[in-house]
């Protein structure tokens, strides 16, 4: 509970600092082992201004939190990338290694050490707003000796500043 105040702080102040966007989304968790419950999960997203920009490529730092209705939480911060096409299309791709808590039993992903991986393609909105589908992993990348991992499908809108 204490990491999730400080990351909500952290959002917070970070958002006042010229933040890129913050990106809500919500969607559906798999998990993979068979005592996993599935549900449904949402997260809340920062993505940073650009630290490196080409034609069409952009790299920004970001951190994510995410719950699903059974109380799994994750918060981590990484890396993301994103790629525009043209006719205000993207893909989005980031890599945020992080903390995990179980809500029960057989959510354990074997530690809390978990790497979120996303996928996403999008669209750009004439205000600069975006609305993307995205595909997440959380896994230990094999840290631990049990390595269940989840998948999830999201729905994410990305509020630009």
């Amino acid at each position: 509970m204490k990491s999730l105040v400080i990351l909500a702080f952290t959002l917070m102040a970070a958002t006042a600092a010229q933040a890129q966007s913050i990106v809500f989304g919500a969607g559906y968790a798999d998990y993979s082992s068979s005592d996993g419950e599935d549900q449904a999960i949402f997260s809340l997203e920062y993505q940073h201004r650009s630290f490196y920009e080409a034609t069409r490529f952009s790299a920004t730092w970001g951190a994510a939190l995410s719950v699903d209705t059974d109380g799994d939480t994750h918060v981590g911060a990484g890396l993301i990338g994103l790629y525009s096409f043209a006719d205000r299309w993207f893909v989005e791709g980031s890599v945020m290694p992080g903390y995990y808590s179980d809500s029960n039993e057989g959510n354990d992903l074997g530690g809390s050490f978990q790497i979120r991986s996303l996928l996403g393609l999008g669209y750009t909105l004439n205000s600069g707003n975006k609305l993307s589908i995205a595909i997440t992993h959380k896994s230990n990348a094999s840290t631990q000796e049990d390595n269940p991992g989840v998948n999830a499908l999201l729905l994410r809108y990305h509020h630009a500043f």
